[in-house]
C-alpha cells in the first residue's frame, strides 16, 4: 500500500466564526423552522378535514397520518 503525499495542496488556515454570524444564521434557521409548522400544521389539518368529510372515521384518519 502507498501513501500519497499530497505537498501541492495549500494548508487551510482556521478562519474564526464570528459569533454575529452565527446568531444570524440562527435567527433565520428559526424563522424557517417556524414557517415549516405553520405549513406543516395548515396542510395537516387540511387534509384530515377533508378525510373527515369524507364520513372516514378520526381513528383511521390518526393512523393514516401516523399521529
Amino acid at each position: 500500500m502507498s501513501i500519497i503525499n499530497r505537498d501541492y495542496l495549500p494548508d487551510r488556515d482556521q478562519i474564526p466564526f464570528p459569533p454575529e454570524l452565527a446568531l444570524l444564521i440562527v435567527r433565520k434557521a428559526a424563522r424557517m423552522a417556524e414557517q415549516f409548522e405553520e405549513k406543516a400544521l395548515d396542510e395537516m389539518t387540511k387534509a384530515a378535514t377533508h378525510r373527515l368529510r369524507q364520513g372516514i372515521e378520526m381513528k383511521t384518519i390518526v393512523r393514516q397520518m401516523e399521529l
